[in-house]
């Protein structure tokens, strides 16, 4: 029997934290680094449990997105794994039910950066690519991330969207978006 449980990185323990890092190192094939951690840590965490064990994970940040004049409070889905031998049970799609709850309760809008492989799977819960260009609020200034547009999805909740105008993300090391 499988149990679903959210809970702020600040209520994990150490030994939970730990096998969030193992379960993503293994889900990502050693393509995780330390920055992906660091933009997975510090929202709301979404495990799934099977006897105690974790199986499937995925957290909620906040970050600042701008748009049209606006910085948007969003919600931005980070490290969605599932181990590889409970894969295509369900798991995934429970953990995206407890992070889009807090999201529709918490944020203007979701966000998140899809692989082409998790495509289908985000867009049949509604999420939408977002068709327009891609930016960073980089500490020089505005910069476009060319290379990201295309791979960027959204949730709209309240925010009021112009899914072809620019968007742009708040900076962080690692992968920006």
């Amino acid at each position: 029997m499988t149990d679903v449980r959210t809970a702020h990185t600040a209520d994990l323990t150490d030994a939970e934290l730990t096998a969030i890092r193992a379960l993503l190192d293994d889900a990502f094939e050693g393509d995780f680094s330390d920055d992906d951690w660091d933009h997975t840590v510090g929202g709301v965490h979404a495990l799934v449990l099977d006897a105690g064990e974790l199986i499937g994970h995925g957290s909620l940040v906040q970050r600042r997105l701008l748009h049209e004049g606006r910085a948007l409070r969003t919600g931005y889905v980070e490290g969605v794994a599932v181990r590889a031998d409970r894969r295509r049970q369900g798991h995934g799609a429970a953990v995206m039910d407890e992070l889009e709850r807090v999201l529709r309760g918490a944020y203007e809008l979701g966000a998140l950066s899809a692989s082409d492989d998790a495509v289908p799977f985000y867009t049949t819960r509604g999420w939408q690519i977002w068709r327009g260009p891609s930016a960073v609020m980089s500490p020089t200034g505005i910069a476009r991330t060319e290379e990201d547009d295309g791979g960027i999805y959204v949730l709209p909740v309240t925010a009021k969207l112009d899914p072809d105008a620019e968007l742009a993300c708040d900076w962080r090391p690692g992968d920006v978006w």
